[in-house]
């Protein structure tokens, strides 16, 4: 029985680590920087901050 098991997991793919949201662990310092900064947002309440320095950052748009 113990050798069936053995072969049997040979054959199965092993199980990949699963991310667990926006807070698994990246390897990308850009990547975790902006986490951060969208945790800071998500704590800062109704200022906003981050949400409209990226309104600024945003090309105005003309209709002529």
């Amino acid at each position: 029985m113990k050798l069936l098991k053995a072969i049997w997991k040979k054959f199965l793919p092993k199980d990949l680590p699963k991310p667990v949201g926006r807070w698994n662990i990246e390897q990308c310092n850009k990547k975790t920087n902006y986490k951060i900064d969208l945790s800071n947002e998500d704590h800062c309440g109704p200022c906003g901050q981050y949400a409209l320095t990226k309104l600024d950052l945003k090309p105005k748009i003309t209709k002529e």
